[in-house]
């Protein structure tokens, strides 16, 4: 296996991805402007590899960032730090029906009428990708599920596209959004388990 080390958008991307996501494992607000960066240049390289899908994805990251930016600010109670929370059912419920309906047909739409590479699995990335980070920007804990599965998709994806790099990324954070997970839960039980020692 060649590695395709001649690809500047590819390497800087990963490492600013990795960065953005270790740091909002970590909670830390500057995971979006890190993660910013790492769209504009993801974005130039999916242009290159015929992924027309993730350029959808990245456009709509980029707002999404700035978006979580300021969420993480000022979304919480009086313009305080969002808190880490469960996603409302109801709110879950309208997520994977959208998640249903948007996926086939963007998939079909690139299909019909684009030279896009694996249309459909593409398009499952994109529309789990987005709703994932619009979970992410709301600190919803659950956001980190789905970007489990969109690690396993892009792993696959990725590789066939000959995007090795970008392959092995995915690889390291399917490991980062397990940690994810296990510490954004953990952060949501101690705000609900009392503090023993005040009482």
């Amino acid at each position: 296996m060649v590695w395709p080390l001649d690809n500047p958008y590819e390497i800087v991307g990963t490492a600013f991805g990795l960065l953005s996501v270790w740091l909002c494992v970590r909670k830390s607000i500057w995971c979006w402007p890190t993660g910013l960066i790492n769209v504009v240049l993801f974005f130039v390289m999916f242009y290159h590899a015929r992924l027309y899908a993730e350029l959808i994805t990245y456009g709509v990251f980029f707002v999404l960032g700035i978006y979580g930016w300021w969420v993480w600010s000022h979304g919480g109670q009086d313009q305080s730090a969002l808190p880490v929370t469960r996603t409302p059912l109801h709110v879950a419920w309208a997520l994977l029906a959208l998640g249903l309906i948007w996926t086939p047909l963007q998939g079909y739409l690139l299909q019909q009428h684009t030279d896009a590479a694996l249309p459909y699995w593409d398009s499952g990335i994109t529309v789990l990708s987005l709703l994932a980070q619009w979970m992410m920007a709301r600190k919803y804990v659950e956001n980190w599920l789905l970007w489990i599965a969109v690690d396993i998709l892009g792993i696959f994806v990725y590789q066939a596209r000959g995007l090795y790099i970008t392959a092995a990324l995915y690889t390291v954070f399917l490991i980062m959004a397990t940690y994810g997970l296990v510490a954004w839960w953990r952060t949501l039980e101690a705000r609900r388990t009392p503090n023993l020692a005040s009482l």
